[in-house]
Formats: structure tokens, sequence, C-alpha cells
């Protein structure tokens, strides 16, 4: 946990046309709780990315899972990073690390399988690194350490950009927002950053 970056950032909720409206009018975000969440419990965000975040909402349209979208749509937030797990931070890693072992630990001696992350690239559900994420959270309650308030990564997806590239055409880096108070304003974002 570090506040060694910028404490302020501009992230982007990809929704449903109705949920932006929404939210722009003033109602809370609602927390993703689902098992296969990236960065366990939050807010999602695309960090400094408003085509990206809609181009998620349009993906997720097409998805079971995503069948509340009819019109994609982005959210622009002013988010306070806060007590950040920085996964791009040495030490964010080695505490998600540790997670992971205590997770394994656990599942091994009430004798359950551990979870599994989708082995497809190209699916979004990652469970195991749900189930870690929460295991963090609740090493860091037992312990009456400070709460994490947002969980930072860089996620490197998407087909390479040009043949024998190194950059993918969906990398980006995401923002799980888990203290709604670092959430500290919405704005509607310009249509000329969606081109």
């Amino acid at each position: 946990m570090h506040r060694l970056a910028t404490t302020f950032v501009l992230g982007y909720h990809g929704c449903d046309e109705s949920v932006a409206e929404w939210l722009l009018g003033g109602e809370p975000f609602q927390k993703s709780k689902n098992d296969y969440d990236w960065l366990g419990p939050g807010i999602y965000f695309w960090e400094a990315n408003p085509l990206r975040g809609l181009e998620y909402a349009t993906d997720l349209q097409s998805t079971t899972w995503g069948s509340d979208i009819t019109t994609p749509a982005v959210v622009g937030a002013i988010i306070d990073l806060g007590h950040c797990l920085d996964l791009m931070n040495s030490a964010g890693i080695r505490q998600i690390q540790a997670a992971y072992v205590t997770y394994i630990a656990n599942c091994e001696a009430a004798g359950y399988e551990p979870l599994k992350n989708s082995p497809d690239v190209h699916q979004l559900q990652r469970p195991l690194d749900c189930a870690v994420f929460a295991q963090l959270h609740a090493i860091r309650k037992d312990n009456m350490e400070q709460p994490i308030d947002t969980v930072r990564g860089a996620f490197v997806e998407g087909e390479p950009v040009y043949k024998g590239a190194g950059f993918r055409a969906k990398s980006h880096i995401q923002i799980c927002v888990c203290n709604t108070s670092c959430i500290k304003g919405v704005f509607r974002v310009p249509q000329e950053q969606l081109i």
C-alpha cells in the first residue's frame, strides 16, 4: 500500500446509458460482487481511457451476464486512490502473493479445491484472482490494518496491435474502488473523447 503515485485519477465506468444518466443524476455507484471479478469486490473503472470503457460496455452487451446493457455508455469519475493496493508496485505484488499463499493453505486445510481462472485469455472471468483479493481483505481486517480503498492493476489484453508487436489492443489500467467515498465526482464524457 502506498501514496507514492498521483492521488487523483480520472476513471471511466462502462455501463448502460440509463445507468450513466442515473449516476450523473447523483445516485451512488453499486459495487460489483461477482465471484469472478479480477480485482475483487468494488466499482470498476478504466484509468484515463474513456473509449476503452465504452468498448467494454459494448463487448459486455453481447454476453449473457451483460444482458442489462441495451445502449452502451460510459461515465467519468474523479477518484482519490487513497490507501491503494497498486499491483504495478513491488509492495503491492508482495501483499497479493502472501494472500495467495494463505488462500491455498486455507483451501488445503478445509479440503477444498482452489478456484481457477479461465485458461481462455478472452474469457473475462477470474474466480481465483477474486478469491485471493477477498483473502487479502480478510487478512487486513483480521489484523486490524487499514482497509484497502482502491486496487490498481495493469492488464495486457487483446491481439497484437501489429505483426510482431509487444503491445496489445486492449491493454489497460483497471481501478477497483472498494471505498465509495474515494469517488469524488462524476462527469459526462465529452463525445470527442469517444472517437
